[in-house]
């Protein structure tokens, strides 16, 4: 099964030598030694093993929500101190490094970055959205980065169960304006970390794609943030194609240290 996981590592690996050094076009070599994992794969499967984990110790939602936030803390900040140059924000490292984590207040992508995994996942609308909370409000507690984290969710969802993107186009613009188009962005558009300013752009993206691999080439032909545009784009468009090619799920793997790429392959299974 193509889940919304793989597509988002897809991206962020693509979208990684991007980041600092935008190249706004759709031509450009997929894999090199440049690229490499960063900060939004380690917590995407942060996320992910702290998800089986919550269903391996059988957690309910509204019961143990204490234990579940306990849980997604201690993944991020397991995986966060194997991988502390992977390229978290500052106020972001010093959550992982804390012995007292606590909520920051941030409006940044973060939070949409790593929600995907809630995506794969087989919950009423009503559970999703409140794991969603639950997951996002560790750290990502301000309005506007819990909006940005279900916008990414429910997007996702949604791009998996409807084939016709002008319902899907109806979806998204119910969370951010969707005026625009790509080339009309990428001459001026900059490095912006905000879910606003950031995940509209992500949306639009999938929107104007044929296929996945189209999907993240336009995702890192507008700049910007380009590894995490990439990482929410390639989510919603593994959901909405779902045939990624063979070549681009293991050449993407192969930028993956072992623990890594277990995570990934364990919630494959877990999944189905």
């Amino acid at each position: 099964m193509t889940t919304a996981v793989i597509g988002a590592i897809i991206g962020d690996v693509v979208g990684s030598r991007f980041e600092r050094h935008n190249h706004k076009d759709k031509a450009f070599e997929l894999f090199t030694e440049k690229n490499r994992f960063t900060d939004d794969t380690v917590m995407t499967l942060a996320v992910v093993d702290a998800l089986m984990d919550m269903t391996s110790q059988k957690l309910q939602l509204g019961q143990d929500d204490s234990a579940i936030q306990t849980l997604m803390i201690r993944s991020m900040q397991k995986l966060g101190s194997a991988y502390p140059l992977a390229g978290y924000g500052l106020n972001f490292s010093k959550w992982l490094r804390s012995d007292n984590p606590e909520p920051y207040g941030s409006y940044g992508n973060g939070a949409a970055m790593r929600i995907s995994p809630v995506a794969d996942l087989d919950l009423s609308s009503q559970d999703r959205d409140y794991l969603v909370n639950l997951i996002t409000s560790v750290s990502h507690n301000s309005k506007e980065g819990i909006y940005g984290a279900q916008a990414m969710a429910k997007t996702v969802v949604t791009a998996k169960s409807v084939e016709d993107k002008a319902i899907i186009v109806s979806k998204m613009a119910d969370f951010y304006p969707l005026d625009f188009s790509l080339d009309e962005i990428r001459p001026t558009y900059k490095f912006d970390v905000s879910c606003a300013g950031s995940i509209p752009v992500a949306f639009q993206a999938f929107l104007e794609s044929n296929h996945f691999e189209d999907a993240i080439r336009n995702a890192v032909s507008v700049g910007g943030d380009s590894d995490t545009i990439a990482n929410m784009t390639g989510a919603i468009a593994s959901a909405y194609y779902q045939d990624i090619p063979d070549d681009l799920v293991m050449k993407t793997l192969t930028y993956l240290p072992d623990d890594l790429r277990t995570i990934f392959t364990k919630w494959q299974s877990f999944i189905g």
